[in-house]
């Protein structure tokens, strides 16, 4: 394998950072490599909110559920969707704009997951860790305030960066037979695929605990099934001018 495909597969989550800061060359490097990713119809959907404010931070690491590392590492950022910056220059272009769109949601979602995962690989190919933070839209309403985001921008996630002081393994992922489809979307295999899965984070869990978890990807996927996650979403996406018409 190349350098950048051995990168992509090392990826880890990492949550202890170092006290050495980021240089802001490294950093605006990053960035810039994000604007590169693919966008649709360029549109560039997206803006990021550089959280330099110590006060802020620690209140969006509370927000996210008590995650001290939004604190911590050397730079914090929110990846927001942003569909006002574009509406605003085809109206300014003579355009009558239609806001509120369902697409648009989906566009400026992907736009801004697309422009994140550049950064990730830029990051991770310096030596610099990271970790996203989906725990922002715990409370939309209350980091759209902190970060005083107008309508038709909303927070999508965060991204803790620095540089690690961990090294945790890389965690295990589906087969690829249980992802990679031909032709047509077959699931006969998916219950053979996944009981050996299971298996494989059964022992993934153990080792990287020293057996004092013993659960499996199947044990770990239900909470997050049985009850309503985040149900306050699409009330706050339709607050914020997503009408998703």
């Amino acid at each position: 394998m190349n350098p950048t495909i051995e990168r992509l597969q090392s990826h880890r989550s990492i949550r202890k950072f170092t006290d050495q800061k980021i240089p802001r060359e490294a950093f605006e490097t990053f960035i810039r490599a994000g604007q590169s990713a693919a966008t649709s119809n360029h549109v560039q959907a997206y803006s990021i909110i550089h959280v330099v404010n110590p006060e802020n931070r620690r209140k969006l690491a509370e927000l996210a559920g008590g995650q001290a590392y939004v604190v911590d590492s050397s730079d914090f950022l929110v990846f927001c969707a942003d569909m006002k910056r574009s509406t605003e220059a085809a109206e300014r272009a003579g355009a009558e704009v239609i806001r509120g769109m369902t697409e648009q949601l989906l566009v400026a979602s992907i736009d801004t997951a697309l422009m994140a995962q550049n950064i990730a690989v830029a990051a991770e190919s310096e030596g610099v860790g990271l970790c996203y933070i989906g725990g922002i839209r715990n409370d939309p309403a209350q980091v759209s305030e902190i970060l005083r985001l107008p309508e038709h921008v909303y927070p999508v996630f965060g991204m803790c960066l620095g540089y690690p002081d961990q090294n945790p393994e890389v965690k295990p992922r589906l087969p690829l037979a249980a992802i990679l489809k031909e032709d047509y979307y077959l699931d006969h295999q998916d219950q053979s695929l996944v009981a050996e899965f299971d298996n494989t984070m059964r022992t993934y869990y153990a080792a990287r605990t020293g057996g004092t978890k013993d659960t499996t990807w199947s044990e770990q996927l239900k909470p997050l099934f049985t009850s309503k996650l985040r149900p306050h979403m699409r009330e706050f996406l339709l607050g914020k001018g997503f009408e998703m018409k």
